[in-house]
């Protein structure tokens, strides 16, 4: 089964795959769909299509996205809102399911401390992808979200095998 994982972003859309067979993960591909500034529908746009082409490309079975926390800037939380609403709709349009994660959740999963540093959730990520290299640290927080959903899938006893 092919995993995943989206750090939602309307700079910098995180993305990662990984291909897991039962309790063993490997590492598919990461990157970073990138928005120049400018006008949203614009940015909206390049986000979906980018998102679009890493699916088409690298045909996932499953979906998880990073939730969104309000932070103090509510214009900001409201374009990340939107930006997160690209990554649900993406891979919902081709048909996949889509698990929803809080940062914390993400955190305890990985490194198995919900208030973890942004350094050993990407040391743990290694640690469970040996060989991995990041296109950036947005792509590494997609790779921890995609992980994150494929030890909840387990934890379900959904199959997830090839």
């Amino acid at each position: 089964m092919r995993v995943l994982g989206i750090d939602p972003g309307l700079r910098n859309m995180g993305w990662g795959v990984i291909f897991v067979d039962g309790p063993r993960l490997r590492h598919v591909a990461n990157g970073v769909i990138r928005s120049e500034t400018g006008e949203l529908g614009v940015r909206l746009l390049a986000l979906y299509r980018g998102l679009r082409a890493v699916i088409a490309e690298h045909a996932p079975d499953a979906a998880a996205v990073e939730q969104t926390f309000v932070n103090k800037d509510a214009a900001g939380t409201l374009k990340l809102g939107q930006a997160r609403g690209i990554a649900l709709l993406a891979p919902a349009e081709a048909g996949l399911s889509v698990g929803e994660y809080a940062p914390n959740a993400v955190k305890k999963t990985v490194v198995g401390v919900g208030h973890a540093a942004k350094e050993q959730v990407q040391h743990m990520v290694r640690m469970q992808l040996p060989g991995v290299h990041f296109d950036g640290a947005d792509a590494a927080d997609a790779l921890a979200i995609a992980i994150c959903h494929a030890r909840h899938l387990q934890g379900r006893n959904i199959r997830v095998v090839a």
